[in-house]
């Protein structure tokens, strides 16, 4: 049955190359780095690098989740090769590791298309040591053409939701026999290793959460934290919407027009809004939205870089929103807020990242669809440090209420779900050694 499938799978891919050009000219005419080395799509690669370790992060949140552990990886001596499909991803992995990328210890590049002649061209350039996939992506051709080459491939920082679990366990099951390809997993907690053991894949390590151990950049807090005082928040409650995406904005602007009511009514100052759009390619259309509503927006882009208040001219007035039209300072944004609200809970696709916050010892608020992000946020909600809302007036109704937050709370749950780089990076060897015994 996979042999049909993966038959099926690659004739699918091959003749509707056309259709995958043409989505990412169109993609590109708003972000030109979505054609920009094309050829690398293909398996063709200028500067191969030759027994790399290799790390898929799709895009810009599996970058980040994985960056303290391809640092590690780094420092104890492997090459590394980053494979990105969105431009933030790329662009954000080549930020970061500028100074390996400049020694030639590391490439970031795009990973090639759901064909085996394209995986081919991968594996001839990199021939990788082994494969970390971060999160939770299942790509058919991309095992299958690993387990051709002899490359170990395991998933990485993964989670199995309940949701996705039970829609996968229906029908012919293709998703999780593409799972049992895999050389093994490094997942994030106990439960999670009873649903993949559950469904057949084997050579499984709990290692817990990486985003907890994400290098926190200090500069950007203290900046954030001046960003407040600069922007004249110092007296007002500042609410931070992260990563808002799209078909989310009119729940956000619902629940700040009820502040907005709740503070002309008491007689009190607005909260200043902290609004950051998930994609660059939204800046734009949520920046006219806003105003539209009527709301005086200031945005990030109209400051020179980098994130520092001491060299921007200060506003005559504190604005209802300050947008964050910009990439990589994210820490700076929610290092200024009081609460967090962290987005795509509010459509179904789900939510994103609330490690970030929960880190700096921010409350985290999202919308009812948490499978995306079942660890942390069951343990996060349980311990009292996030909390779903089912929609806008509920959203509007939270942050009316202002519950108290306990900072303590918030330190400990990070506490408790740090360390997942060691323990990913101990776990590997067995792992190997498993599959090489097998």
């Amino acid at each position: 049955m996979m042999r049909v499938f993966l038959l099926l799978w690659s004739a699918l891919w091959t003749f509707g190359l056309p259709l995958i050009l043409g989505y990412l000219w169109r993609r590109g005419r708003k972000d030109p780095a979505y054609t920009a080395h094309l050829a690398e799509r293909f398996g063709r690669y200028p500067a191969p690098l030759p027994g790399a370790v290799w790390v898929h992060a799709v895009s810009l949140g599996e970058v980040r989740s994985a960056v303290p552990l391809i640092r590690a990886l780094l420092d104890r001596g492997d090459r590394i090769v980053t494979t990105h499909f969105t431009p933030a991803g790329r662009a954000e992995a080549q930020r970061v590791f500028a100074a390996d990328i400049s020694a030639d210890r590391m490439r970031v590049v795009w990973v090639p298309l759901e064909t085996s002649w394209a995986y081919h061209g991968f594996f001839r350039a990199f021939r990788p040591t082994y494969g970390l996939v971060m999160e939770i992506e299942i790509w058919p051709r991309m095992v299958a053409a690993a387990r051709a080459a002899g490359v170990p491939l395991f998933m990485c920082n993964a989670q199995y939701p309940n949701r996705a679990l039970v829609r996968d366990s229906k029908g012919m099951r293709i998703r999780q026999a593409v799972m049992r390809g895999f050389a093994g997993a490094l997942v994030k907690s106990d439960l999670q290793e009873q649903r993949f053991s559950s469904v057949g894949v084997r050579n499984i390590a709990v290692t817990g959460e990486l985003r907890f151990d994400q290098p926190v950049p200090p500069a950007l807090v203290a900046a954030g934290h001046a960003a407040r005082i600069w922007i004249g928040a110092a007296d007002r409650s500042v609410i931070t919407i992260a990563s808002a995406i799209e078909g989310e904005d009119a729940t956000y602007i619902h629940a700040i027009r009820a502040l907005h009511d709740q503070a002309r009514r008491l007689g009190l100052p607005k909260p200043l809004i902290v609004y950051v759009p998930r994609r660059p390619e939204r800046f734009n259309h949520v920046a006219e939205t806003l105003a539209s509503e009527g709301f005086s927006v200031l945005r990030r882009s109209s400051f020179p870089t980098p994130f520092d208040p001491a060299d921007w001219e200060k506003p005559d007035n504190c604005p209802d929103i300050f947008f964050g039209d910009s990439l990589g300072e994210m820490y700076g944004y929610l290092a200024m807020a009081d609460q967090v609200i962290v987005g795509g809970g509010f459509n179904p696709k789900g939510a994103h990242n609330i490690s970030e916050a929960l880190v700096l010892g921010k409350p985290v608020i999202t919308g009812p669809h948490t499978h995306t992000i079942e660890y942390p946020f069951a343990e996060a909600e349980a311990a009292g440090v996030a909390v779903s809302v089912s929609d806008a007036s509920a959203l509007a109704a939270h942050l009316l209420a202002n519950p108290p937050t306990d900072p303590a709370r918030i330190a400990a749950f990070t506490a408790a779900h740090s360390d997942a780089t060691c323990k990913t990076l101990a776990a590997i060897p067995h792992l190997l050694a498993q599959v090489r015994s097998s």
